[in-house]
């Protein structure tokens, strides 16, 4: 019998702290899609897998706390410091064994990915356990030990940035999932419109 781990233990993150560039700057969570925000279309999705959830945002914040989560910023908000920053403040917060980030403008995200990467991760004896699919690694859905904030916090303090740098410094699970499109994120308001029309929650 495959042994993942205790959705209890694990603390969900909903990143939706970027810049939003590609999309002229607006805040991505924020922006409806099937008539609620990507963010809560998100949260709809992870709430179910994990224990608590945790929403990572540098801006709009009083929006953010009406939906009754906790609300953590980054200790470099102003300089829109990456998904790595926000897995750290998600880590500096977490109260259970495990982090799982999920950013906030994929809302298709797998039903049972905390699941597969709990198992891939438990399998493993891995640190740090990150999603596959359409040949490509997708690192911002990161499961990860909430020990491993400190290690973190040094490695963005030296400069480092990129997520797979980082994980590739621990032991690492890789987990296919088959459905590519589950990881689809949305850049412009193109891929909002598109994905609107093709797609439901």
């Amino acid at each position: 019998m495959s042994v993942s781990i205790a959705r209890a233990d694990i603390t969900g993150l909903i990143l939706a702290g970027g810049r939003g560039s590609r999309m002229g700057g607006v805040d991505k969570g924020l922006q409806p899609w099937h008539g609620l925000p990507l963010a809560q279309q998100v949260l709809a999705r992870l709430q179910p897998q994990v224990g608590p959830v945790r929403i990572n945002a540098n801006r709009n914040l009083d929006t953010y706390r009406t939906w009754g989560l906790p609300v953590l910023t980054d200790d470099r908000a102003g300089d829109f410091a990456g998904p790595l920053a926000g897995f750290l403040a998600g880590l500096d917060a977490c109260t259970t064994p495990y982090l799982l980030t999920a950013p906030c403008d994929s809302p298709l995200l797998p039903h049972d990915l905390a699941h597969r990467l709990g198992e891939g991760l438990v399998q493993a004896q891995a640190r740090i356990a990150l999603p596959k699919a359409g040949g490509r690694l997708q690192p911002v859905f990161c499961l990860m030990e909430a020990d491993l904030r400190d290690d973190l916090r040094a490695f963005l303090q030296s400069g480092g940035s990129k997520i797979d740098l980082w994980a590739a410094q621990h032991r690492m699970a890789i987990v296919e999932f088959d459905d590519a499109r589950a990881f689809e994120n949305i850049n412009t308001q193109d891929d909002l419109q598109r994905l609107e029309r093709t797609d439901s929650p």
